[in-house]
């Protein structure tokens, strides 16, 4: 793709200015910001927080305080500070139920999200040479390959599609499976488990440990096969490299095939929608930045907690409370991005954090760009004429899941 969109227009609404930090003695309580159906994503909400003094307070299911941040610079601060965790073992972790959010190393060893350094880093450490730009330069070939696949069954089967179910979620099902090794036609099992594991409302917390066991003892069989015969793929080469006990390896692996998969496929999916809402964008390769920014699909997954008092925007934040920092609503700060609720791929939007920041920062943002640009490139040259085959406010929201998202996608061509 080229840099061919047009300019456009820098003129927004004004809109109000957010209040300075400062000492904050009364904070606003909001209700815990699940989507609703009927409320845009990102909600308006967000934009209210950002402009009062500090953070905003909320309150978990069970009752746990947790304070929400909201703009670009905080949620930045919050991710990078050594008085803050990602571990869920300290008192007061926000997770939403046992088995939606972050789970411990006694449920699932070496699930990395959930650690802090330095244990995280040894995980980080030898996980990063398979995520490189060289690295995935050298995927390239392959990703176009499945990419046409895709294309070629889609088109052989009529001029309708659910490009959900027979694009957007293949293809990246399929990339991740080659790269562990894992069988492609074990890709329905474990797309099934992770659509349970995602899901807030839509499961019971039994049925998501069920997928979670299920989804581990099948890693854990993948293991012991490689173990046995080893293949040119990331576990056995992890398991070579030696660094990651095989114990660890089925978090680790657990937690690249959900990621791998779900969150690309939510990005290709809303991007195509954006890009048919607008068109002169289709051919500009700085779409798949600016779809990062706009759409921000994990949205709640960095939750943190307070391991000593710490101060946020002038809020003190007391050791044990929860913290969770608003992707969307970074991404949507108009300090940052300016109208951010226009979808400009002229724009400077490198600094987003729709992969989180600091020693976080996901892992695999180099192959998810590159799936990504490759699925809008290749559907729009080989079906110029793509059309939605619903409305916009017609489509399935995933208002139930931890990541935004699209239950389906109606097209025709």
């Amino acid at each position: 793709m080229k840099h061919t969109g047009p300019a456009v227009p820098r003129t927004c609404p004004v809109s109000a200015q957010a209040a300075p930090a400062g000492d904050v003695t009364d904070p606003a309580v909001v209700d815990f910001p699940l989507r609703q159906p009927g409320v845009p994503f990102p909600p308006p909400d967000y934009a209210d927080y950002r402009n009062r003094p500090g953070l905003v307070l909320t309150h978990l299911p069970d009752g746990k305080r947790v304070w929400l941040v909201t703009r670009h610079e905080d949620v930045r601060a919050v991710l990078t500070n050594p008085k803050i965790s990602s571990n869920p073992e300290h008192e007061g972790f926000p997770n939403v139920g046992e088995t939606a959010g972050v789970p411990k190393q006694d449920q699932i060893p070496g699930w990395f999200v959930g650690m802090d350094s330095p244990e995280h880093d040894r995980f980080r450490k030898a996980l990063i040479p398979e995520f490189t730009v060289r690295r995935v330069r050298a995927m390239r070939p392959a990703i176009e390959r499945t990419v046409e696949a895709r294309l070629d069954e889609m088109l052989a089967a009529g001029n309708t599609a659910d490009l959900v179910a027979d694009y957007a979620l293949p293809i990246p099902s399929l990339v991740i499976s080659a790269l562990l090794g894992v069988p492609p036609t074990d890709r329905d099992f474990f797309e099934s488990r992770t659509r349970v594991l995602v899901s807030l409302r839509g499961s019971t917390e039994e049925q998501r440990m069920t997928a979670g066991k299920e989804l581990l003892r099948y890693i854990s069989r993948l293991i012991s096969i490689k173990e046995k015969w080893p293949g040119d793929d990331l576990v056995s080469r992890l398991l070579a490299n030696g660094a990651i006990a095989p114990h660890e390896l089925s978090g680790v692996l657990m937690l690249l095939l959900i990621a791998g998969h779900e969150t690309t496929a939510n990005n290709i999916a809303l991007g195509v929608v954006t890009l048919l809402t607008h068109p002169q964008w289709i051919h500009d390769d700085r779409a798949v930045e600016e779809t990062l920014r706009f759409h921000s699909v994990a949205d709640l997954v960095s939750l943190r907690v307070a391991v000593e008092d710490v101060e946020i925007a002038g809020q003190l934040v007391k050791a044990g409370e929860g913290i969770v920092p608003l992707v969307a609503a970074a991404n949507h700060d108009e300090s940052v991005f300016e109208c951010p609720h226009q979808f400009d791929p002229s724009r400077s939007a490198r600094s987003h954090v729709a992969f989180g920041y600091g020693v976080h920062q996901c892992l695999g943002q180099n192959l998810v760009r590159v799936e990504m640009e490759v699925a809008y490139r290749k559907l729009f040259e080989r079906i110029p004429n793509l059309q939605l085959d619903v409305p916009v406010d017609g489509l399935g929201i995933k208002y139930d899941s931890v990541l935004y998202g699209l239950h389906e996608l109606p097209v025709r061509w």
